[in-house]
């Protein structure tokens, strides 16, 4: 896969697995545990924030694909799989319940885990 048209087809590709698999883990995390907090999308964003720091790295470091192939991963999958738009709406929602500390949970432990996530991907994609 070479070329601009091959990234766009990667990155549609790529997102269809992604959605499908942010899906998938929604429904079983909210089978499992509810749905009083997020805690679908705070687990996809924080696999996907390890996967992002991870695949980033071993892609551009010390694996060689195709820059098509990279992009439908990173942008695609992953873009697809992460709930960013998500996770704003139910921050708001908790907000709009009257339940701030648990507002300022979410948001503290999906950025600040969001980012631990992203940082370990990175260093053991470095280090392995």
């Amino acid at each position: 896969m070479t070329g601009l048209p091959w990234t766009y087809v990667a990155i549609a590709v790529g997102g269809t697995f992604g959605c499908w698999a942010r899906y998938a883990m929604t429904v079983l995390i909210q089978g499992a545990w509810g749905s009083d907090f997020p805690y679908a999308t705070l687990s996809i964003n924080l696999i996907g924030s390890f996967l992002m720091g991870f695949l980033f790295i071993a892609t551009l470091e010390r694996l060689t694909i195709a820059p098509a192939l990279r992009t439908g991963i990173l942008t695609g999958v992953l873009g697809g799989f992460t709930t960013f738009s998500t996770f704003e709406m139910e921050a708001l929602q908790l907000v709009e319940r009257g339940e701030m500390l648990r507002m300022g949970l979410y948001i503290l432990l999906s950025v600040g885990l969001g980012f631990l996530g992203a940082f370990l991907g990175a260093y053991l994609a470095r280090n392995l």
